[in-house]
């Protein structure tokens, strides 16, 4: 059982995907972490994420040390992962690694959650279960100010809504797995719901479809 989770930046889509993986007893895969690790380490060789020789060799030399610790999540890495994750040969290198770990999960799981940007649509165009989570630009650029301001109280949330515009237009333009909605998906907007809301329609819609399955 695969189960793709999509959506923009900020929308809610990894705290739904783990949730979702604990409830269920699935392997869990955060393919963005993937790309904000080859952003890192470009960065930390004070190279150009940008730069496809670059991009490509970070991606192909990644090792399990470089998925871990906080420097992931900063606003700078995030950046320089929708920049490489613009990159056809750096989404070739990875798309190995989120197909395996989908088909074959760790730990004799029973299934896997993705999620990502396309995962519905290129990654694991096949899952049965697909969702797309959305919110408007302002709504999600309040979130992930209010998630900075935790750990910097300088955050400015006019940056913020820029970063996540840039973003959004970066993703949803690139020639290569742009950002996008698979037909078969599920569409959850996240404006007026909180958390929890969301995951109870998720988990509803996941035991209705395997009940159907039986």
């Amino acid at each position: 059982m695969i189960i793709a989770i999509d959506g923009p930046a900020a929308s809610g889509k990894g705290t739904l995907a783990r949730r979702v993986a604990e409830a269920m007893d699935y392997a869990y895969l955060d393919t963005g972490l993937l790309y904000r690790a080859t952003g890192a380490k470009v960065l930390a060789e004070n190279g150009n994420p940008a730069d496809e020789a670059a991009a490509v060799a970070a991606a192909e030399n990644l090792s399990a040390s470089d998925l871990e610790g906080e420097a992931l999540r900063s606003e700078e890495v995030g950046t320089a992962a929708s920049k490489v994750a613009a990159i056809p040969r750096v989404r070739e290198v990875l798309l190995d690694f989120q197909r395996t770990l989908a088909t074959t999960p760790p730990g004799g799981k029973r299934g896997a959650v993705l999620d990502g940007r396309d995962i519905g649509t290129v990654v694991c165009p096949e899952a049965p279960i697909k969702f797309y989570l959305t919110a408007s630009v302002e709504e999600r650029a309040n979130r992930r100010f209010k998630q900075l301001q935790e750990k910097n109280p300088a955050a400015i949330y006019e940056r913020v809504l820029k970063e996540l515009e840039e973003r959004d237009a970066r993703d949803s333009a690139r020639d290569v797995a742009p950002l996008k909605m698979a037909d078969d998906a599920i569409h959850i907007d996240t404006d007026r719901l909180n958390a929890n809301a969301v995951f109870d329609a998720v988990m509803a819609h996941i035991h209705t479809h395997m009940g159907a399955d039986d």
